[in-house]
């Protein structure tokens, strides 16, 4: 009877043990940390400044999450399609690099509510005769690959160039070598601070604004720290610190429609 009660003991402690396991939330709260996925290389969402620290929009609204979660946010960092594939194997908790909500990705992954809402520009050299979405055809582009902006360059006809990040994209439109990129309207000012006099500008804008959120492991064992999340959100954009962010690495409150 002792043997059988011991057998019993153990299996329950196994199947408490795999329950917890299997959530995402209490694995974080066990820890005392978050890890957040992110690229470091995209600025204004997720960079790093002349000292080397890793700041950016994206960077504090993690650094937010996780105050809200009494957890320490840890960041990885890497490139879009490895972020990505990283999430699917559990290797990290949230990814948070002005992620835009497609139905597509709604099939992999899980999404918080939004905390920002972007705008697709199409840049270009100051001499190119692209002036709206439909010239795109037949021109070449460059983005990470399973990047929306690749998807909606190739929706109007474009070949799109994989690249790693933002700097090899207009190193490769500096040089012609591609005809256009599409990304976020408030990084090609971003970047045309930083770069005055770089010969670029914005040919047209997409009509379709894009929801930004935070993107978790599909599942049921994601749903407590989802909630948590968007309790996170909700809090920081009703305070006003979204919105402070924003203007602060934006210049404009993209944090509300």
């Amino acid at each position: 009877m002792k043997r059988i009660a011991l057998i019993l003991l153990s299996v329950l402690l196994i199947a408490s043990c795999s329950k917890d396991s299997g959530d995402r939330l209490s694995q974080i709260e066990d820890k005392g940390q978050i890890t957040v996925a992110m690229e470091g290389t995209w600025s204004p969402w997720t960079y790093h400044d002349a000292s080397g620290q890793l700041v950016g929009y994206d960077t504090e609204v993690a650094k937010g999450i996780a105050e809200y979660l009494g957890v320490e946010a840890v960041f990885v960092e890497g490139e879009w399609d490895g972020l990505l594939a990283g999430l699917d194997a559990g290797r990290y908790d949230i990814m948070a690099n002005g992620v835009d909500v497609t139905p597509e990705r709604q099939e992999a992954y899980d999404f918080s509510i939004p905390y920002a809402y972007n705008r697709t520009a199409v840049i270009t050299r100051t001499d190119s005769t692209i002036d709206s979405m439909d010239d795109l055809a037949g021109k070449t582009t460059a983005n990470t690959i399973s990047s929306t902006y690749a998807e909606v360059a190739e929706s109007y006809g474009a070949k799109v160039t994989g690249v790693d990040d933002l700097n090899q994209t207009f190193e490769l439109l500096r040089t012609g070598r591609i005809d256009a990129t599409l990304n976020a309207e408030v990084v090609f000012y971003d970047y045309m601070e930083v770069h005055p006099d770089a010969p670029f500008k914005i040919a047209c804008i997409d009509d379709v604004v894009h929801e930004v959120a935070i993107p978790v492991k599909k599942g049921e064992n994601s749903a407590a720290l989802l909630e948590k999340i968007n309790e996170a959100i909700t809090e920081m954009s009703e305070s006003g610190r979204l919105s402070e962010l924003s203007m602060k690495y934006f210049g404009t409150d993209i944090s509300r429609q």
